[in-house]
């Protein structure tokens, strides 16, 4: 019996390392120290140099994707940027799932990617988290076939790229050209026409360095502006926001309130907030399905509905809450002041934040 010990502990060891190097050999490697690196600038030569210095004076190099957490629509491979300079025009965008404005943006993105991958660009969404759930690789999966996006994603959940950037807002977008300058970008939502007519000078630019026939002079995406109205400000349930949770009336003994959220430890609790906005939406998750009542004003939701509300046979408005995402409550046709209740029957929901529009 004794004798034996020593060979189950090293049976023991060998399947702890089996299982270490299974778990390493199923993430992304992270390299280097997280410090920024500006990509190398295509080579070049006589007028084209002159061209390149005086790019050089305008513009700064675009940066290198650093330590990266995953990649999506990459075929399982890690993408960089510096691969592309001197080949391709880039367009990064800066993004997190949870973002109504990057979700609104998304549909022009999708549109340029098929558009003028043909032609040359390659789009990178950098997904950079501003919830922890947010850095879960298979919600972020699940999120981009949601949303229909087949370009790239990069996983940034250290917000070292993000960083590099030096940049502070969701959406952004920057446009690295063939030489592999930034030479625009746009923070936010809108300009939508302007952003695209930038892509086509770049794309333009690149088939004159390669040489290539053709041009780019397809109509540019049809811009729907989108109305706010929005008076209220983004209100996070979470204890690191300056205690907004004092702007939601709620039994503070039936909630724990985390840095992050605020969950309800009994069932039949409730948040009522009073906002000024056209429309609402609710970040939140829950481990099991739960259907959370809705009302406005005391009654039932009408016409402004928003897409994850559900009507039910006996005249009730709900919202089933169950994964990690932002729900559409209120969709209405134009910004006015209202009073928002939720009545939540089970224990156990995550309310992350309020965002409005």
């Amino acid at each position: 019996m004794n004798a034996s010990k020593p060979y189950i502990l090293v049976v023991v060891v060998l399947l702890l390392v089996g299982t270490i190097y299974f778990i390493n050999s199923n993430s992304v490697k992270k390299g280097g120290s997280g410090e920024s690196v500006a990509v190398v600038p295509r080579t070049s030569s006589g007028q084209d140099e002159m061209k390149k210095e005086d790019k050089m004076k305008r513009y700064e190099l675009a940066k290198e994707i650093t330590t990266p957490d995953g990649f999506i629509n990459t075929d399982g491979k890690p993408i960089t940027i510096g691969e592309f300079v001197g080949k391709k025009v880039v367009l990064i965008d800066f993004w997190t799932y949870s973002c109504i404005n990057c979700q609104r943006t998304t549909p022009y993105l999708n549109a340029w990617y098929e558009k003028y991958k043909e032609k040359g660009l390659v789009i990178i969404g950098i997904h950079t988290p501003e919830f922890e759930f947010e850095k879960v690789y298979q919600n972020v999966l699940e999120a981009t076939k949601r949303m229909g996006i087949k370009f790239p994603v990069v996983l940034d959940n250290d917000f070292s790229t993000w960083n590099a950037y030096q940049n502070r807002f969701w959406p952004r977008k920057y446009l690295i050209d063939i030489d592999g300058y930034v030479i625009y970008d746009h923070i936010g939502e809108g300009g939508y026409e302007e952003t695209e007519r930038k892509i086509q000078e770049a794309l333009t630019e690149r088939m004159a360095v390669l040489g290539e026939s053709g041009a780019v002079n397809a109509p540019v995406t049809k811009e729907f502006p989108q109305e706010s109205g929005s008076r209220s400000p983004e209100t996070y349930f979470g204890s690191a926001r300056n205690n907004q949770q004092a702007d939601l009336l709620f039994p503070n003994e039936s909630w724990n309130i985390t840095p992050e959220f605020a969950q309800n430890s009994a069932p039949n609790a409730s948040i009522v907030y009073r906002y000024t906005a056209k429309d609402v939406f609710f970040v939140a998750e829950a481990d099991t399905e739960t259907v959370v009542e809705v009302l406005l004003d005391g009654k039932p939701l009408g016409r402004e509905a928003g897409a994850d509300i559900v009507k039910t046979a006996d005249g009730k408005t709900v919202v089933k809450i169950k994964e990690a995402r932002l729900y559409k409550i209120i969709q209405g046709s134009q910004s006015e002041t209202h009073t928002l209740e939720f009545k939540i029957p089970n224990s156990g929901l995550k309310a992350f934040a309020f965002t409005f529009g």
